[in-house]
């Protein structure tokens, strides 16, 4: 059995998952300005042919000028009879401004028991986190203290990243999430949808339950990739729960 000093080193992470979709659920309902900077901030990468809206079911989500946050997943690690139990609570709104203001109170509760907290995540250095800080300013949402990383050098940024941590130093190559798990022995989130699917389950299905489901599953993930990393025993199923 894991000895709480091991859980005690994890208390302090808050992890992370957010889901991100299109602005507009088809391109032909941006702005015709807005439209037209879409593809001009993607002309040097563009193919010599392609299709107008499915480059734009590809790309928008991903690009903080042109999508938006749907929901966010967050997590931390605690001890109930020597028990390493994880707590899950997720933050979804049709009203992006809403959203960030509902996760901002929810990380400074977190971050007033956890003075030096760090989020931690799959490639949240380089997507999570930035997207996050471009949707309040533009959405005019103050940056807390913690998320004032503009200009700051990449050492200066303390957070746990599950994808550096594997990188091992290596800059040259991408592993996702679900290959990590896949190659760890840890069960996947990506048993009901991905990455690509959440624009339709969202627009199409309007299944906002489906999407946090599968943030929520990442985010376990992440956790117990962590785990696995600190060589120590995986979570189990009955010790995760859902905050309401």
């Amino acid at each position: 059995m894991e000895t709480l000093s091991k859980i005690d080193s994890l208390k302090h992470l808050l992890f992370i998952d957010i889901e991100t979709v299109p602005q507009h659920g088809q391109c032909h309902d941006l702005p015709p300005d807005h439209r037209q900077l879409f593809f001009d901030k993607l002309s040097k990468n563009m193919p010599e042919s392609y299709d107008e809206e499915e480059l734009y079911r590809q790309k928008a989500g991903i690009l903080a000028e042109f999508g938006k946050v749907v929901c966010i997943s967050v997590g931390y690690v605690y001890s109930e009879d020597q028990r390493t139990c994880l707590k899950l609570k997720s933050i979804c709104d049709d009203d992006e401004v809403q959203l960030l203001h509902n996760f901002i109170n929810l990380v400074n509760k977190f971050a007033s028991l956890y003075k030096t907290f760090q989020f931690a995540g799959h490639n949240i250095r380089e997507f999570d986190i930035p997207f996050l800080c471009r949707r309040m300013v533009i959405n005019q949402i103050p940056l807390p203290s913690y998320l004032h990383i503009h200009g700051a050098k990449p050492w200066e940024i303390n957070m746990v990243d599950t994808l550096q941590w594997w990188k091992f130093g290596d800059y040259k190559n991408y592993t996702s999430l679900n290959l990590l798990a896949h190659v760890l022995g840890i069960p996947t989130s990506k048993d009901d949808i991905n990455g690509s699917m959440v624009q339709d389950v969202y627009y199409k299905e309007k299944n906002i339950k489906r999407i946090v489901e599968y943030c929520q599953k990442d985010v376990v993930v992440v956790a117990q990739i962590i785990l696995r990393f600190k060589n120590q025993p995986l979570i189990d199923a009955s010790n995760i729960c859902i905050a309401e």
